[in-house]
This record gives structure tokens, C-alpha cells and sequence, in this order.
């Protein structure tokens, strides 16, 4: 029950992180729940675990992360895509 808890948390920390730079994040549903754990380890690495904690993930780091990783990979995604 916890993997799934996490997995929820997951995506609803990346469906937040997408709506608040207005950026859809690649793969939907699945892009967003790999947006929202891929940014709550960077977010714990670069901020730290602080904050309210909900499926194992420091909320406020982990949303700061997911969106440091969307705003790379959109601009991975503009380069690309300009070739």
C-alpha cells in the first residue's frame, strides 16, 4: 500500500510542478508520477528533507525539484526539436 500511496504522491507532485511552470511534462500520466519522484530526489538532494512529508517525500523539496527537472528537460525537448 505504500509503493501506491508513493506512486499517487508522486504524480500529484508532478502534475503540480507542470501546472505551475504551464508546461505539460512528456508521457502524461507516467511522465508525471517519474517527474514528481526523479524531482523529489533532486529537490532532497539540493534542499534537504524539510516541510511536510506525505508517501515518503519531503513536499515542498520534491515540488521545487520536479519542476528544476521539467524546466531541463523542456529545454532539452526546444534544442532538440530545433535541429
Amino acid at each position: 500500500m505504500g509503493f501506491l500511496w508513493a506512486l499517487i504522491v508522486g504524480g500529484i507532485i508532478g502534475w503540480l510542478a507542470s501546472l505551475i511552470l504551464g508546461k505539460d511534462v512528456p508521457g502524461g500520466i507516467i511522465g508525471n508520477i517519474i517527474a514528481g519522484f526523479v524531482g523529489a530526489m533532486i529537490g532532497q538532494a539540493l534542499f534537504g528533507s524539510w516541510g511536510p512529508d506525505l508517501g515518503g517525500f519531503a513536499v515542498i523539496p520534491a515540488l521545487l525539484g520536479a519542476i528544476i527537472l521539467i524546466l531541463i528537460v523542456s529545454f532539452i525537448l526546444r534544442a532538440v526539436n530545433k535541429k
